[in-house]
């Protein structure tokens, strides 16, 4: 499958409601201590791991445990792994990522814009870059023409997800006016939110490019809705725990790390195997 995927030298590479997603695959015991934990310095003794959560958004995050996991979480595996950190990568909904990072439940949460996570620490490199569009049914003919321009259509979004200034603030304006923006929850939102374009039970769906492309080409069916405008660019990051006692250690290792592997032209290899490129 053709992709183009272009980033920036300086960033160098540098997403209805169904029931919530299973419980969290973190051990409740190991959650609470980590939450409950008097503040000290930061640990001693080397780290062994670090638990990375969110939905899948793939080519950026796929499935966890398939063979293609997402490019980014292949370059963090890679990246930790030159300091002798494992990376164990989870699922659940991204409001739920974000909310067990912020009480420490899990390490950090992948795929992040600045505006999802404000008070995440982020490392000084993204290890991934995001383009959002607007999508409608492809019968549908509206065009967009600035923020007012979505005052007579349904906005479909995904809960806890930013897209880009904007179009965030429209959002959190309207969140509780159901005939401008339902709001998008549970397991697989981006299936969903597919399926009522098609059914045009809503009008308009913010969506990553790449992972709306991946996504229709999974369903065979590429040509199924319309791109109506880009809306916004962005490199998208590994973000860390607001309340990790050493998130700035790791967002530190992981931005050391995927230099090295940028370097050495591993990350090229990684992006290959998704169709994936970049260039200056």
């Amino acid at each position: 499958m053709a992709k183009t995927l272009v980033l920036s030298i300086a960033l160098f590479l540098a997403a209805c409601s169904q029931p919530e997603d299973p419980p969290p695959l973190v051990p409740e015991t190991a959650a609470k201590a980590t939450k409950t934990a008097p503040a000290a310095p930061a640990p001693t003794e080397p780290r062994q791991s670090v638990v990375i959560a969110a939905d899948p958004w793939c080519p950026h995050n796929c499935i966890a445990g398939s063979e293609h996991e997402g490019y980014m979480i292949d370059i963090a595996r890679e990246a930790f792994g030159l300091y002798g950190i494992n990376v164990e990568y989870v699922n659940m909904s991204w409001a739920r990522a974000l909310q067990q990072a912020r009480d420490g439940y899990i390490d950090a949460v992948v795929g992040a814009l600045p505006g999802d996570a404000p008070d995440f620490v982020f490392p000084d490199a993204a290890t991934g870059y995001s383009t959002i569009a607007l999508y409608t049914h492809p019968d549908n003919t509206w065009q967009y023409a600035g923020i007012d321009s979505l005052s007579q259509s349904k906005l479909l979004a995904i809960n806890g997800y930013a897209y880009s200034p904007e179009l965030d603030s429209y959002i959190e304006k309207y969140q509780d006016d159901p005939e401008r923006v339902w709001v998008l929850s549970g397991p697989a939102p981006l299936s969903r939110a597919i399926e009522l374009l098609h059914q045009q039970r809503s009008d308009v769906f913010p969506e990553d490019r790449y992972v709306m492309q991946w996504q229709l080409e999974q369903e065979n069916n590429t040509e199924s809705l319309r791109m109506a405008a880009v809306i916004h660019e962005s490199p998208i990051y590994v973000a860390f725990s607001p309340i990790g006692r050493d998130s700035a250690q790791l967002a530190a290792l992981l931005s050391e790390g995927a230099r090295a592997l940028q370097s050495s032209g591993r990350v090229a290899e990684i992006l290959t195997r998704y169709g994936l490129s970049w260039s200056d």
